[in-house]
């Protein structure tokens, strides 16, 4: 899976981390290092996980320049061991070293929800449940965020409020009910999506033509029951404190979806670094 880094949110977002590190100027690697120094660095996975947003380190290194060399030893998506490469880059030693800090916030950051992403699907293998992300994402990061969950074999849901109707209990409260809240909502001409809380909402969320329910907070055998009694009505998608241990018992009652925040707003850091080996010696 690539990232497309050249979409404008992506370019913004590695802008501002430069700018947010860097500022007017990395001081220790101007005091310490020559302006004319070369270098070679390489980026090394420290452990067992998936890749996400290796594609952004000739992004990086643009704002800066002074790169001669950047070789990208892996895609977003591959399974890395400890002690793997993943990238190797030659250029002038302060540019590596003031972007150090910037890359490795991504890739961690990124190759973390890859990594948790890869297992939440794994953990659903040949149920026929797809595994969805959701909106907890970090402000102004939701793009990349949503394209490493891709990455480790997540499906996308929606990227805001803006690309799919999915009414919730405040809509429904605010809408003076399911029927109202979905004959409205048809009116956009798309599919339509209802979280439903009771057997009475659900039977009016299909009797008023909701493709999709939204089971949330239900126990396995709960959401079983909900889905027999459905009956192939409309696709049903569970969500609500699903975790690692449990998702496989959600996803065998046979369910279409299941989305799981945890996804984006709890995944671990997980662990690369850059190391750094002088190729001349300083003046």
């Amino acid at each position: 899976m690539t990232f497309d880094v050249s979409h404008p949110e992506v370019r913004e977002a590695v802008r501002r981390a430069l700018e947010e590190d860097i500022g007017s100027g990395d001081i220790t690697s101007q005091a310490c290092v020559p302006a004319e120094l070369v270098a070679d660095g390489a980026f090394y996975a420290r452990e067992r996980l998936v890749l996400a947003g290796i594609e952004l380190l000739p992004l990086i290194y643009q704002h800066r320049g002074g790169v001669e060399e950047l070789r990208l030893l892996a895609a977003s998506g591959d399974l890395l061991e400890p002690d793997q490469p993943v990238a190797r880059v030659r250029g002038r030693a302060r540019t590596l070293l003031e972007c150090e800090r910037v890359a490795l916030n991504f890739l961690q950051r990124l190759s973390g929800i890859a990594t948790l992403a890869r297992r939440y699907v794994e953990a659903v293998a040949g149920t026929g449940c797809r595994i969805l992300d959701t909106r907890k994402t970090t402000p102004g990061l939701r793009r990349l965020e949503k394209m490493a969950a891709a990455a480790g074999g997540v499906t996308n849901h929606r990227m805001g409020l803006w690309d799919a109707v999915l009414i919730k209990n405040n809509h429904i409260t605010a809408a003076g009910g399911v029927s109202e809240a979905v004959r409205r909502a048809l009116a956009l001409d798309r599919p339509v999506e209802v979280e439903v809380r009771t057997r009475q909402e659900l039977e009016e969320a299909l009797a008023a033509g909701a493709s999709r329910l939204l089971l949330d907070n239900l126990t396995p055998g709960e959401a079983a029951e909900w889905i027999r009694h459905i009956g192939g009505r409309a696709s049903v998608e569970l969500s609500g404190g699903i975790t690692l241990e449990t998702v496989r018992a959600y996803a065998e009652t046979g369910a279409e979806y299941i989305s799981c925040g945890a996804i984006t707003h709890s995944a671990r850091a997980v662990n690369l670094n850059f190391r750094l080996e002088w190729t001349n010696s300083p003046s």
